[in-house]
């Protein structure tokens, strides 16, 4: 479940076996999952379903970059939160910060940028108004 804030959400994930390595954490590339799952259901909840824009409007997100840091392991079990605020809305890009934290802890950081792209010659296109309208509403 999603909660959020005029600027920000948040989404629990709660760390599966299937998500750690050998040495018992959560393997480093699977923090990228729990981002992605953050922000899809914060677009969900703001009314804005992917399918719908592939279906729609031939319109997709893709991931352009990203800089992830690492600072402390999470295990499993652990009940992980990651906050996500929009950062910057581009003519065909959406810039997150995102946190995971467990407790109040800080244990990853990403900066990740999307873009939009036409789904059919996968090139950047325009964000559709009504998105841009509600990610703009969403910038600190």
């Amino acid at each position: 479940m999603i909660e959020s804030t005029s600027t920000e959400a948040t989404f629990n994930i709660r760390v599966y076996y299937e998500d750690t390595d050998a040495g018992g954490v959560v393997f480093y590339a699977n923090y990228l999952k729990f981002l992605e799952r953050a922000r899809t259901e914060w677009l969900r909840e703001l009314g804005v379903q992917q399918s719908a824009l592939v279906a729609d409007e031939s319109r997709m997100f893709v991931v352009h970059s990203l800089d992830m840091s690492y600072r402390k392991p999470a295990r499993l079990d652990d009940l992980i939160t990651i906050r996500s605020r929009v950062t910057r809305v581009g003519r065909a890009s959406i810039h997150f910060d995102q946190r995971a934290e467990r407790d109040g802890e800080l244990l990853a950081r990403g900066n990740i940028q999307i873009c939009c792209v036409d789904a059919v010659h996968l090139r950047p296109a325009a964000l559709p108004a009504v998105v841009r309208a509600k990610l703009e509403s969403l910038q600190e």
